[in-house]
């Protein structure tokens, strides 16, 4: 009986391993191509390849990233820049409380080595696993990270080398990558009320102070008054 429990487990997991490997194919291949634009963009706002990789490997981030670029692009103080990038990333405390029950008897190195690899794709990914499987699976949870940190990882820094070589950005269109693709996420953030509040009053706000007193400064302030001005906001209630 015991011996055709864990045969009907094992048949769950590996069929659980293998939605988890399909579902992190479109993964990869979307941060592949958001790699390579980060790259691109990164060196436009004055990074060096070397400092593209290292900011992908240990950062780990794509939106918290990109927001970086405008940062730094601007001449933003460090302070500022981890401060907001940090902000941004917050929402990472909920994702490691909703993997916390099932990670709970594992050793603290362990879930310190995972929290690297949590992004939005793995975290999602990983969460329907483990509810599928009804436990925690450590390598499962590796496959969907690894699948979202080689692509971005690896393609950044294609990005960065890439446009490195290229001695005219602006005549390849190379320049706009960077407004386009900050643009093209902004949008793609604003799911509601909320967010359409907190981008327009960010906006106002950024282009007020950077006008009237520095532009890295407006962007400080439109980046801090945005998502507490969408706080503000009541949420929408769900639909049935």
């Amino acid at each position: 009986m015991q011996v055709t429990e864990r045969a009907s487990e094992n048949d769950v997991l590996r069929a659980s391993r293998r939605r988890l490997l399909m579902d992190t194919v479109g993964i990869a291949v979307s941060g592949g191509g958001f790699g390579l634009v980060y790259g691109i963009a990164a060196h436009e706002a004055g990074l060096s390849v070397l400092e593209v990789a290292a900011m992908s490997t240990l950062v780990l981030s794509g939106g918290a990233q990109f927001a970086a670029l405008g940062y730094i692009a601007a001449g933003a103080p460090w302070a500022a820049i981890v401060l907001l990038t940090a902000f941004i990333n917050s929402r990472h405390l909920l994702y490691g409380a909703a993997l916390g029950p099932y990670l709970s008897d594992r050793s603290a190195a362990l879930r310190a080595a995972m929290a690297h690899g949590l992004t939005d794709e793995s975290f999602a990914i990983s969460l329907s696993h483990f509810r599928r499987i009804g436990r925690a699976d450590v390598a499962g949870y590796g496959m969907a990270a690894l699948f979202g940190e080689v692509p971005w990882i690896t393609f950044s820094i294609v990005g960065a080398t890439l446009a490195a070589n290229i001695l005219d950005p602006a005549r390849f269109g190379l320049d706009v990558i960077f407004p386009a693709a900050m643009a093209g996420l902004a949008v793609g953030l604003i799911t509601g009320k909320r967010e359409l509040a907190a981008a327009i009053s960010g906006a106002i706000v950024g282009v007020v102070v950077g006008l009237g007193w520095d532009p890295a400064a407006g962007i400080v302030a439109g980046g801090l008054v945005g998502p507490f001005v969408g706080l503000l906001i009541p949420a929408s209630e769900p639909s049935v």
